[in-house]
C-alpha cells in the first residue's frame, strides 16, 4: 500500500500518514477499456467509410482513432497519478484532477455506509473502488484503483472509525 507516484508532491501531504496514491494497475485497466471503445468505434467507421465513393477517408478515421487513443493513454496515465487519499486523525481526504483539481473531505463521524466495488477489469486486475456515502450528496467521495485487500481492510477501518465517531451524535 502506499504508491509514490509523479504527481503526488511531499508538500502537498496532509498529517499523519501522508497521501497514498492509487494502484497503478487503474490506469491499465482504464486504458484497455478506452483503448476497446476506441478501437471498436474506428473499426466501424472505417468499415463504413470504406464503401463511399472515397475510401481513403478510412485511412482518415485511422490515423484520428490512433490519435485519440495515444492522447487517452497520456491522460488516463495523468488522471491515475493526480488521485490519492489520506487517512487523517479526525477524516478521509480523497483528491483528483489534472485541470480540476477536487478535494473531498469526508470527517469519519458523518460517515454513512462504505462501499467497495469492483467490475471484471478491475477484479482481473486486483483492484477495487471504495466508496463513502454521507447524508450529504456533495461530501461522498470514490476512490477508485485501490488494491483488493486493501481495499477490504480500508472498508472495515472506516466502517469502525465511522461507527466510533457518530456514537456520540
Amino acid at each position: 500500500m502506499g504508491y509514490d507516484r509523479e504527481l503526488i508532491r511531499a508538500g502537498e501531504r496532509p498529517e499523519p500518514g501522508g497521501w497514498i496514491a492509487v494502484s497503478p494497475k487503474l490506469a491499465t485497466a482504464r486504458r484497455l477499456v478506452a483503448g476497446a471503445v476506441i478501437g471498436v468505434l474506428s473499426v466501424v467507421v472505417m468499415v463504413g467509410l470504406a464503401f463511399t465513393p472515397m475510401p481513403w477517408l478510412a485511412l482518415v478515421a485511422l490515423l484520428v482513432g490512433v490519435g485519440i487513443i495515444s492522447w487517452s493513454w497520456w491522460l488516463i496515465g495523468r488522471q491515475v497519478a493526480a488521485t490519492a487519499y489520506s487517512e487523517r486523525t479526525d477524516d478521509l481526504v480523497v483528491r483528483s484532477g489534472i485541470l480540476f483539481h477536487r478535494t473531498v473531505l469526508v470527517p469519519y463521524g458523518r460517515m454513512q455506509l462504505v462501499d467497495v466495488t469492483s467490475g471484471p477489469v478491475d477484479r482481473r486486475f486486483g483492484i477495487a473502488s471504495v466508496q463513502l456515502h454521507t447524508a450529504a450528496a456533495t461530501t461522498d467521495a470514490t476512490i477508485p484503483g485501490v488494491p483488493a485487500e486493501d481495499a477490504a481492510r480500508l472498508r472495515d477501518h472506516l466502517a469502525a472509525l465511522g461507527e466510533a465517531r457518530s456514537a456520540g451524535l
